[in-house]
């Protein structure tokens, strides 16, 4: 029952220890803020943040390759650590979810994939509202529009836990709890 006041979510994500979170949605969806909301700064291992880290510009994509080789480095000594990590990228391409998922494999640790799969209009939204560095409107279409071809297949490439968020509100009303202990069975949310 919801009494006044008080805020029920629609979705708990619950992560168990020595779990690799991996964010996928198109620029503008969320996942920057989602990230910052929820995990702290040393947790979340931004592809951008790395870009800028390499090239000094976060939009330089010719940086893309040595950005996510020393996110990986980093992510891997994270874990070796016993940290968790949060990887926030668009994983739009299967390539880049299949690294995802061989490196959480060699790390043995479990995969969470997190999807932004919001309309286009809020993407864009998003995008326009940053207030710096802007992602081209068609680069943005194209990643939403690879992001819903794939959204079927996620399981069968082989993602065990996938939670896909439809809306701004569902983005708004997640709360994320993290387990001391790994679940007897641990649920997917769709």
């Amino acid at each position: 029952m919801d009494t006044a006041g008080s805020h029920q979510p629609s979705i708990c994500i619950q992560i168990s220890p020595r779990t690799l979170v991996a964010l996928a949605g198109a620029s503008g969806s969320g996942k920057t803020t989602f990230a910052r909301r929820w995990f702290a700064p040393t947790e979340v291992l931004s592809s951008d943040a790395f870009r800028g880290l390499i090239a000094d510009d976060e939009t330089d994509q010719a940086a893309t390759v040595d950005a996510f080789d020393t996110l990986y480095f980093i992510a891997a000594r994270r874990l070796a650590h016993g940290k968790l990590v949060v990887v926030d990228a668009t994983h739009t391409k299967a390539n880049a979810r299949a690294r995802l998922r061989a490196f959480a494999t060699a790390q043995r640790v479990n995969i969470l994939l997190i999807l932004f799969d919001l309309p286009l209009e809020d993407c864009l939204a998003g995008n326009a509202a940053r207030p710096t560095r802007q992602v081209p409107t068609s680069i943005v279409k194209q990643q939403h529009a690879a992001l819903r071809q794939a959204r079927p297949g996620l399981f069968t490439e082989g993602f065990p836990a996938v939670v896909v968020l439809e809306t701004p509100k569902a983005v708004a009303s997640v709360e994320v709890r993290r387990l001391t202990a790994l679940p007897a069975a641990e649920a997917v949310v769709r």
